[in-house]
């Protein structure tokens, strides 16, 4: 058994690309667009698995986007997605300047959780042993849901 990818709907397109490519840092490793259908499907890999990614297809996130509106809902249901970041508190930095809440601060200095546009639970964990404590991120309280 192999993981192939995970799919995810999403109702901007735009906002969401910003969000996992230029925030969170994923690549993008294809894209379809079936205009019968009125859908895109648009592939992403993290920076580490883009190389395996473009040669076995996985393993990705897959974002839906289909072009007439739909509302979705349960973005808590979905459960989380999972990423190894090489600095926690530099990604964290990133998505809070980009305007992403932090749910769960990186207090710890090894976990955080940020919700996606469309309301997806991201889980942030640092690679190899947590950083030391450090802040603003050591007295930040949880925000939301996460």
């Amino acid at each position: 058994m192999k993981f192939l990818h995970t799919m995810i709907r999403v109702k901007n397109l735009d906002a969401s690309l910003h969000f996992y490519c230029e925030l969170l840092g994923l690549k993008e490793v294809r894209r379809y667009d079936n205009e019968k259908g009125r859908f895109s499907l648009i592939f992403l890999a993290a920076p580490n698995d883009f190389d395996t990614a473009q040669t076995t297809q996985a393993p990705t996130i897959e974002l839906t986007y289909n072009w007439d509106p739909e509302d979705y809902q349960g973005g808590r249901n979905f459960g989380h997605l999972a990423f190894l970041v090489d600095n926690i508190y530099d990604i964290c930095k990133t998505l809070q300047d980009g305007g992403v809440t932090i749910n769960r601060p990186p207090r710890d200095g090894y976990m955080a959780f940020v919700r996606s546009p469309d309301n997806i639970s991201i889980e942030l964990l640092q690679r190899g042993d947590a950083l030391p404590p450090q802040e603003p991120w050591r007295s930040l309280a949880n925000s939301g849901e996460w």
